[in-house]
């Protein structure tokens, strides 16, 4: 297989869709679940301090990454063989879509919410309002991010290997 810039953008945009599959994953798999054991309080602040980390350049480049590198990618491939030039725009549309999209219009508005929450200042009632609000929109949006990273990675290693 010969090595050329196509080839190098379409793997590290692999990459780093695989990556951002494996944090929705993992955020799927684990945090949420775990944090859902949490009491309201804690559940809020939790995930206040996570929404304000998870905000830094390793993440930005992981999250965004892949919509520059699969887009530059279907327009490297447009000549090469109709099937792998799909994929990768498949992928990366998918990819801006249902992740990018439903990042920005739906799980971004919902973390402000609590990021905006004075969580010090909040009683019982008012973080178990809060949370009813939050968690299942959430977790709801996070899903199809989750399933939509992971169905745009597929697409990706399967264009590496199609006609290879």
């Amino acid at each position: 297989m010969e090595i050329t810039v196509k080839l190098i953008v379409i793997i590290l945009a692999t990459f780093l869709t695989g990556l951002s599959a494996g944090l929705c994953f993992t955020w799927s798999n684990a945090v949420t679940t775990g944090l859902a054991n949490l009491d309201d309080l804690s559940y809020l602040r939790a995930f206040q301090q996570m929404n304000r980390t998870i905000l830094n350049p390793t993440f930005f480049l992981v999250f965004f990454g892949p919509v520059f590198l699969g887009g530059l990618g279907a327009f490297l491939t447009r000549n090469a063989h109709p099937t792998t030039f799909w994929l990768v725009l498949t992928a990366t549309l998918l990819y801006f879509f249902g992740v990018g999209l439903v990042t920005v219009f739906g799980n971004v508005p919902l973390n402000e919410l609590v990021d905006k929450a004075e969580l010090a200042e909040t009683g019982v009632e008012a973080a178990a309002s809060l949370r009813k609000k939050f968690e299942n929109p959430w977790n709801t949006y996070h899903y199809v991010r989750t399933y939509i990273s992971a169905l745009s990675f597929l697409l990706l290693l399967v264009s590496l290997i199609w006609k290879s």
